[in-house]
């Protein structure tokens, strides 16, 4: 029992008098008890066929101003239109000379090392 209070008290003695911790969150301060809580509201939908053929919608990057209008095909560089827009090749349909082959297998290995990594006790 006394070796226990002396450790103790050797151990306060040790430690440093500061200690380092994560600073302070932040304090919200509430507009009253009874106070609502404003919704926040998305972007506004546009439903309007014409403009949906015509424009790209959402494409502007100021906060005013015009959608972005649609040019014709021809004025679009060819390899636009060659775009794969479908989900990603599996393993087994990719040719093993291709170097997309040799990155989705070691991004397969790398998940799977993490997913093992995961499993393992301390």
């Amino acid at each position: 029992m006394a070796g226990r209070g002396l450790l103790r008290v050797a151990c306060t003695l040790v430690r440093p008098a500061s200690v380092r911790t994560y600073a302070k969150k932040p304090v919200v301060k509430s507009k009253g008890k009874g106070a609502v809580k404003e919704v926040l509201k998305g972007p506004e939908l546009c439903r309007d066929p014409v403009i949906l053929t015509t424009h790209a919608v959402g494409a502007n990057i100021f906060k005013t101003g015009p959608d972005v209008k649609l040019k014709e095909d021809s004025e679009y560089p060819e390899w636009l239109f060659h775009l794969e827009l479908g989900p990603p090749k599996k393993l087994e349909e990719l040719s093993p000379e291709t170097p997309q082959y040799w990155r989705l297998l070691r991004k397969m290995h790398i998940w799977r090392n993490n997913r093992l990594d995961k499993t393992k006790k301390l």
